[in-house]
């Protein structure tokens, strides 16, 4: 298969101050290595202040990683410098959490939607303008929303809009930073069926980035669990939520709602705070946590290994 994304050993730290003339650092993202391949959708987890928008900021060079790097097809996005960088915007898209902070509240959708086509130079203004139709119908949109603004939209519709500019320009990636965490559940459903059609209409590849289980399920391909800046588990959707291995990943999933009371599973609950992120960090996020800990947790940073085919996990308990 062709890789669309190959991310190696990024790292993001953000300067801490502390106390007079001292600065410590924060690891927001510690060495994070992960691939996307063509057509498939990889889903990135993990509770609030994970690292996972961090991440998708620094594949897109919306932010500047400390270290690694992040390969879009055979570029170097990290080396990448000025006009190369505009150019590469074409083939890399974001539809962000909250759909109204990246829509201009004083353009009419049509024009939101044909922007990008003529700025990236792919078709005159009119032939945008035209387009834009046609992307609009593509997300599930009739021609009479290209005349509306979006305060005249719903959540659902504003999000629509979102995913038709990230589109417009036959992009390799697609990074989906939460798109359904502000929707009602019905309205979740719908999107996720439009993001399944356009996969398949346009060959899309997808970073799918959530704290929704369930929704990770109907629409990824791999998934992987980060944890305090780190990737703690990686591998194919079902074998991780049916076999999890790491005690992070099994807590994540035994906190998942159940249909039924005869579905309900043992809750796995880890208490206190995990380590912390700034300053110098050794051995195992996890360990003030962890019902599992050992001595050498406290001692080596576990690293990503393979327990089974297509199925890795950074755990000392499980190095062979």
């Amino acid at each position: 298969m062709v890789t669309v994304l190959k991310v190696t050993n990024l790292k993001k730290y953000y300067p801490v101050r502390s106390g007079f003339l001292r600065t410590k650092w924060l690891h927001a993202v510690d060495d994070v290595s992960l691939d996307v391949q063509a057509g498939e959708t990889v889903g990135l987890v993990g509770e609030s202040g994970s690292g996972k928008t961090t991440v998708a900021r620094c594949v897109l060079r919306l932010e500047e990683p400390t270290s690694g790097q992040v390969l879009l097809g055979e570029v170097d996005v990290t080396a990448v410098r000025g006009d190369g960088l505009r150019g590469l915007r074409r083939d890399m898209q974001m539809v962000f959490q909250d759909p109204m902070d990246s829509l201009n509240p004083r353009l009419p959708v049509g024009s939101m939607v044909a922007e990008p086509l003529w700025i990236h130079g792919l078709y005159s203004r009119k032939e945008a303008r035209e387009r834009a139709v046609d992307l609009l119908e593509l997300v599930g949109l009739g021609p009479q929303y290209a005349k509306r603004y979006p305060h005249q939209l719903s959540g659902g519709e504003r999000q629509r809009i979102g995913i038709a500019r990230a589109i417009a320009t036959h992009p390799k990636l697609v990074i989906l930073d939460e798109p359904t965490s502000s929707l009602d559940v019905s309205v979740q459903a719908k999107l996720i069926n439009v993001l399944k059609d356009l996969q398949v209409k346009l060959g899309l590849s997808y970073l799918f980035i959530t704290h929704d289980l369930c929704l990770v399920s109907s629409l990824s391909n791999r998934l992987a669990v980060m944890y305090l800046g780190r990737l703690v588990e990686f591998g194919a959707t079902q074998a991780i939520l049916s076999r999890p291995v790491h005690p992070y990943t099994k807590a994540l999933i035994s906190a998942v709602p159940v249909s039924h009371p005869s579905e309900r599973k043992e809750r796995v609950v880890l208490p206190g705070e995990g380590s912390s992120t700034i300053g110098p960090t050794q051995g195992c996020g996890l360990l003030p946590r962890c019902p599992f800990a050992m001595g050498v947790c406290g001692e080596r940073t576990p690293m990503l290994h393979e327990v089974s085919p297509d199925h890795s996990v950074a755990c000392h308990m499980h190095v062979v």
